[in-house]
């Protein structure tokens, strides 16, 4: 099980429970995932740590200060 944070802009675009897809991004020495459609982002992680499953479950959603939050659960 890998858990990843992802970033969403607005309040009640996913549900806990609810499965997930999420699109592979390459930059120069990173990878960045996407909630598809254009749900949520998350942050970059380096090459050797890339995310294997491209489906995954939303375990939970948190509000802060700078945003809501929401953490996927994925079976690699």
């Amino acid at each position: 099980m890998r858990l990843m944070e992802f970033k969403m802009e607005r309040q009640g675009l996913l549900k806990e429970g609810e499965r997930v897809t999420v699109t592979e991004g390459v930059l120069p020495s990173n990878y960045y995932y996407t909630i598809d459609p254009a749900l949520a982002m998350s942050g970059n992680f380096p090459f050797r740590e890339r995310l294997l499953a491209r489906e995954g479950t939303v375990t939970k959603i948190m509000e802060n200060e700078r945003g809501f939050y929401v953490m996927v659960e994925f079976k690699e």
